[in-house]
């Protein structure tokens, strides 16, 4: 087992593998930036590290300076996180060159799984679903047109190194398609320095449903079941959860087997999660592997009793899974707390926190690094807190998320709360029959 463990992020994540290190006696090393010299990751870690500036490019994204930082702190291994560096092939690699364990799957995996294009094909060759579009990369709007109409509109474009809605446009008929195309590809270079594209069918009323996979790199690979990550505004994911509304044991046997296959394909090692597009027939296909933990992973330790950042840990410490395929025995969901103004497009919201009061009782979970008193910077993203709920089926969960909602006291600034509280009284999401546009004309101006 490791000695001691840099944790290359901030937040909630970082305290979160700061708290699953701790309970399997391993050092912890934080790393911090000016603006959050007074976050609790910092309190909490047992050595502490400043790498630089507010600015993310001077800190937490400066592969340098963290290397320096586990290098004097002696730290043998390096705890990505999400976000920020967690899918940066060259960063695994300069872990590699400097005898330093990377948390996470190998440059080469992260490298075949971050290229849409690639994954695509390896997913083909795994027997995968996928969705139908170009065989590679779009080399010119002449070609689209024709792609677009041999797959039938509507289609999607994507940024082939793209992830967050960056990229992606939908195109309903060959009178759109130039406009979304250089749209597509100004956003996708401006965003990932690649505007590179490639052309999907567009499913039609889709749910996003994913599979959470661990695999030890030696051939083997166990999954976590499914959330269902359906309620999102502009591609971004506002809640999750498990078991998914449309969830068969059938059909969770499928993307099960499909998620597996995938990654064996491969030689996964880590945590990774397969996202699907599930049609109204059932039907489901690949969209991408996200190689890292998730932002929603806790529903699915929450339903399966099992904590996957320790199960991380010990992978890229050599042992082995220390478990089989699980599958949800509860209900979990999971409210992404956010410092925004949502009934103003979401308009950021960072600030001083005047006064916090989190929600309590049975089956109430909270993930968070803020607290009576922290200045949220502007610097960085807005998700402040995870409301994470369990019970023992779907109506209790919505009722008792609702009732941890209305508890949850955040002053000082606007936080996407009372949204929540709107969404668990609505009629649709209450019946578990939405799709992935369910937001896209919803009225926020009563929240």
């Amino acid at each position: 087992m490791f000695k001691k463990v840099l944790i290359a992020n901030r937040g909630e994540i970082a305290l979160r593998v700061i708290r699953a290190c701790k309970e399997m006696g391993v050092k912890t090393v934080a790393i911090y930036s000016t603006a959050d010299k007074d976050s609790l990751h910092v309190r909490f870690a047992d050595e502490a590290v400043c790498i630089g500036p507010a600015q993310s490019s001077q800190s937490y994204l400066s592969i340098p300076s963290i290397i320096s930082a586990a290098e004097i702190t002696n730290a043998d291994a390096i705890h990505p996180g999400y976000g920020f560096l967690s899918e940066n092939a060259d960063f695994s690699k300069i872990c590699q060159d400097y005898k330093i364990k990377f948390i996470g799957p190998t440059p080469e995996m992260i490298q075949a799984m971050g290229d849409k294009i690639t994954a695509k094909s390896y997913m083909k060759k795994a027997g995968v679903p996928t969705v139908p579009g170009s065989d590679g990369l779009l080399k010119s709007l002449s070609d689209t047109y024709k792609i677009a109409a041999k797959v039938k509109y509507p289609v999607i474009l994507k940024a082939t190194a793209g992830g967050g809605g960056r990229g992606m446009r939908i195109v309903n008929n060959d009178e759109e398609m130039e406009k979304a195309w250089t749209d597509a590809k100004m956003e996708a270079a401006a965003c990932f320095g690649n505007d590179e594209l490639y052309l999907e069918k567009f499913v039609v009323e889709p749910r996003h449903v994913e599979i959470q996979v661990m695999g030890d790199g030696k051939g083997r690979v166990v999954h976590f079941s499914e959330r269902d990550c359906s309620i999102q505004r502009r591609h971004q994911k506002l809640v999750e959860e498990t078991p998914s509304p449309v969830m068969t044991d059938k059909l969770r046997k499928k993307m099960g087997d499909a998620a597996i296959a995938g990654a064996k394909i491969i030689n996964y090692e880590g945590a990774g999660t397969f996202e699907f597009l599930v049609d109204k027939f059932g039907d489901f296909y690949f969209m991408e592997m996200n190689t890292r933990i998730q932002v929603e992973h806790p529903i699915s330790e929450e339903v399966t009793d099992f904590d996957l950042i320790k199960e991380q840990i010990r992978i890229a410490a050599g042992l082995p899974l220390s478990t089989e395929s699980r599958f949800p025995a509860r209900y979990s969901i999971e409210c992404r707390i956010n410092a925004e103004d949502p009934r103003h497009g979401f308009r950021p919201s960072p600030g001083k926190i005047t006064n916090l009061h989190f929600p309590g009782g049975r089956g109430v979970r909270v993930d968070t690094h803020v607290y009576s008193g922290y200045t949220i910077p502007a610097n960085y993203d807005s998700m402040i807190a995870k409301l994470i709920i369990t019970a023992s089926n779907r109506e209790e969960g919505l009722n008792r998320m609702k009732r941890a909602l209305q508890e949850f006291v955040i002053e000082g600034i606007k936080t996407t709360i009372p949204f929540h509280i709107k969404l668990m009284d609505d009629p649709i999401f209450r019946s578990g029959k939405f799709n992935t546009s369910f937001l896209e004309t919803y009225d926020f101006s009563e929240i």
